[in-house]
Parts: structure tokens; C-alpha cells; sequence
């Protein structure tokens, strides 16, 4: 499947040229393996993948005992793998890097060497079991993938015009037209009921089975748990607690983490390193409480103040209504038609976070329940800095909304009280775009679009 990733790593490709290795971080099953092995074929005159989850003992030794004499150890190299790699037209693939650090420091010393063009994919790169004992190379950049955005959705279902009309659109910030845009509508639904992730992308294409669907992503919610259980070390008991209790979480009206929920008596300091592995792994998304838009936004943080989302849509409604006496097909052929809320307010907020952290924003909110001054309370539920920093009018406000009538109390309220430091105030929510009050409402499906510059 056609994935944006792509162009990025062309990009890498022609202004590196084989100076610097590539690391793909991602959560398990987003498609890292998928895109490095087609990027590989189509690019270059010879590949190898090297797999660390399945790499036998043999392979791994060299990396110990030839690496100060590279002519030999790419003679066992290509001997081992069986294949022939051409000089400065291959790409050798290390996929699940993490699981052999010691071929990530070698790195180095790959790269210097300059024959080969290096790729290397992984998930839980950062947490300390992966990165102990071993020095991170320089010569290495970062690349993060997340699950399948909306564009990428419409493009497996066959669709590659929906978006530039799209985008038309919001840069001139023109409404679609009732009939276009309930089209669009529709098939956002399904977005978010199937989610970003390959597999389940894949298999509502090929079948347009919800419960097929539901079953390949509970598979990857199972595995999310186990990948906890196993490399949580210790706070994996913290980590699971938390991945489980996200959906109550995030279905009261606040949608704060109240960490009392999860464990008696439980405060954030014990619980930071917790949502640090969970971030380094990828499967969620914390937005943090910042507390007045001056500068930058993380200046201004109280990291005791957070959100956690999951880092796919499709799999929080999985994980949220497991255990309903309604089918998945039922719940979810629901949400299609739009006949059932279902706390759609959760879904909507959990799938604007995760477009836009795909399209490269930190998530913060703010929060203010202030019981003194009832113009200081307020709560918004997302803000968007601008790349380059003035000094006034930094910050846009986002709103989301996910029923057709509602009021923006809270907007209005932070508007006036921080004006000078705003740009763009947006209200994202389930109609077509309009400009009210010099506040700009876009349709939900209009969130990837609010990105940096």
C-alpha cells in the first residue's frame, strides 16, 4: 500500500547518498518492514534484509569479531544472507534493530566505510534495555512512522482525489458543499472505525468484514500487551495498568488521566517513567497541560496534568467496547451510519490527536479549573504552535466537537484572556467549513492540514 513514508525516504536517499544511516521508529505493525523492503526493491540493484528477531548466531558473531576488518566481514556477510550485494547500489535492511543493539553501534563503522547504503527499522528503540552498554551512532538520523493517515486510507481504497480537492479548500478556506462533504464524512467513519493500521486497513479492503476487521486488530492489541509483559521491565505492571484503563479514561468529560483511577493512591512522579516508556513505544499518544500560550508551548508545561490517547482510533474502539454485548460488527456498523454515539467524543478527540502527531505536532492542551473565577475556568482541548516564533500570535487554539450542536464557551473565554499571543482559532468538528465570529470551523477530516508552516 502507498504510504507517504516513501518520499521521505527518496529524500534521505538523494541528500545523504550514503553518508548517514536511516532508523524507522515505529509501534509494532505500522508497516516498517512492509515500506523499507519496497523501497528497497524499487531503488536499488540489490537488497538485504537481516531480520534480529530471527538472525542466527552466526550472523550476529561477525559483528563482535570482524568489524575492525570490514573486507572480511562482508565476505561472511553476503555468505550468511546468500546474497551478492552490488557496491554503492545496495541497501542492507536491519529490521527489529532492537533486538541486536550491537549491529545499531556498528553503525558507525558501516557508514564510514561507505559501499553500502544502511536502513535500519525497530520499535521500542529508546527504552534503556535497547540502548545499554552501546553508543548511538552519529552518522544515524531518525525517521518516526505511524499508523496509515486519512489520505493514505482513501489511497487504499482506490481514492486519490478526495484529498487535493481537500486541501483546495481549506487553503482558501472554501466549504465542500453539503453533498461532497457527507460523502466525505462517510468514509472518514470508516477510518476511524478500521483505524491506520496496515493489516486492518488491508483486510477491510479485501473483504469489507468488520468482524475480520475487529479480529486483526485485537490480534494487534494482544500483542501490544505482550510486548508490556515482556520489555516493560519494571513498570510493566504500571504500563499495562494504564494501556487498559485508557478507554474509561478517556470517556469522562475531561479526558485527564486520573492516575486514582488506575492505582490507589498514585501520583504522577511515580508514574512518569510509566507514560515515558509508553511514548517510546510508540502505542500512544500524551498530550501534556500547557499552561499559557507565551513562546513555546512546552516552556509553560505541568507534566503532572496530562491525556493519553492510543495511538490508533481503530484499535481504541476494539479495546474500548471488547467487552459489549453488542458484536464489533454491530458497534462498529453503528459509528458507520453515525446512529450511535457511543461516546463519539472520545473517538473524535483520540483521532484528531493521532493526525496530528502524524503530521508532526507535540500534543498539548490546556486546562485551567480555576473554582475561584469562573472567567480563568476553561478547557481546550488542543494547541498548535507555529514552526517559527514571533513574538505574539504563536499559538492556535484547536476545539473538537463531535456532535452538531455545541457551544465554545471555553474558546471564548481563552480568546479573550490570551489574545495577543493567538493566531488562528479553529473549532474542528463534524460539519462543513465556515468562518463564525473569527473563529474557523473546519470538518474533522481537515486536522492533518493544520501543520506546521
Amino acid at each position: 500500500m502507498k504510504r507517504k513514508i516513501y518520499g521521505r525516504l527518496l529524500e534521505w536517499k538523494k541528500r545523504s547518498n550514503g553518508k548517514t544511516a536511516l532508523l524507522i521508529d515505529g509501534a509494532r505493525r505500522v508497516g516498517k518492514s512492509y515500506i523499507a523492503e519496497e523501497f528497497a526493491k524499487n531503488e536499488y540493484s540489490s537488497y538485504v534484509i537481516v531480520d534480529f528477531a530471527k538472525a542466527k548466531p552466526a550472523l550476529k558473531r561477525i559483528f563482535n569479531e570482524y568489524l575492525d576488518d570490514l573486507d572480511t566481514f562482508f565476505l561472511f556477510f553476503q555468505r550468511l544472507t546468500k546474497t551478492k550485494l552490488v557496491r554503492n547500489d545496495a541497501l542492507v535492511i536491519f529490521d527489529e534493530i532492537q533486538r541486536f543493539p550491537r549491529a545499531r553501534e556498528a553503525i558507525k563503522y558501516l557508514v564510514e566505510d561507505g559501499r553500502f547504503h544502511y536502513l535500519e527499522t525497530g520499535s521500542l528503540i529508546s527504552i534503556n534495555k535497547n540502548v545499554k552498554n552501546i553508543v548511538i551512532p552519529s552518522e544515524e538520523r531518525h525517521l518516526e512512522m505511524f499508523p496509515m493517515d486519512f489520505e493514505e486510507f482513501l489511497w487504499a481504497l482506490g481514492d486519490e482525489a478526495t484529498m487535493p480537492l481537500v486541501e483546495r479548500c481549506f487553503r482558501e478556506r472554501l466549504p465542500l458543499g453539503d453533498d461532497v462533504h457527507r460523502g466525505i464524512m462517510d468514509v472518514f467513519r470508516q477510518y476511524m472505525v478500521v483505524g491506520g493500521m496496515p493489516q486492518a486497513v488491508q483486510t477491510y479492503v479485501r473483504t469489507r468484514d468488520l468482524e475480520e476487521v475487529d479480529q486483526v486488530k485485537r490480534d494487534i492489541l494482544h500483542l501490544y500487551r505482550a510486548d508490556i509483559r515482556k520489555f516493560g521491565g519494571v513498570v510493566r505492571h504500571k504500563a499495562l495498568a494504564v494501556f487498559n484503563s485508557i478507554p474509561s479514561q478517556l470517556s469522562k468529560h475531561e479526558k485527564r488521566i486520573v492516575l486514582s483511577e488506575i492505582r490507589s493512591g498514585a501520583k504522577m512522579r511515580d508514574f512518569d517513567s510509566t507514560f515515558e516508556w509508553l511514548k517510546s513505544a510508540m502505542t500512544v499518544n500524551v498530550c501534556y497541560n500547557s499552561t499559557e500560550p507565551n513562546v513555546g508551548l512546552d516552556l509553560n508545561t505541568d507534566r503532572q496534568t496530562l491525556k493519553c490517547y492510543l495511538g490508533d482510533t481503530g484499535l481504541l474502539i476494539s479495546q474500548a467496547f471488547g467487552e459489549s454485548e453488542m458484536t464489533a460488527a454491530d458497534i462498529q456498523g453503528r459509528i458507520l451510519m453515525g446512529a450511535i454515539e457511543i461516546n463519539k467524543g472520545m473517538l473524535m478527540e483520540n483521532v484528531v490527536a493521532q493526525m496530528l502527531r502524524a503530521s508532526g505536532h507535540r500534543l498539548f492542551f490546556y486546562s485551567n479549573a480555576d473554582r475561584e473565577h469562573a472567567e480563568d475556568r476553561m478547557e481546550i482541548d488542543f494547541l498548535i504552535d507555529k514552526p517559527t516564533l514571533t513574538r505574539r500570535h504563536n499559538i492556535s487554539p484547536v476545539e473538537v466537537k463531535s456532535t452538531k450542536q455545541y457551544s465554545t464557551v471555553s474558546l471564548e473565554k481563552y480568546r479573550r484572556k490570551y489574545s495577543k499571543f493567538l493566531a488562528e482559532s479553529f473549532v474542528l468538528h463534524a460539519k462543513d467549513l465556515e468562518r463564525v465570529d473569527g473563529v474557523t470551523k473546519l470538518p474533522v477530516y481537515m486536522a492533518p492540514l493544520l501543520v506546521k508552516g
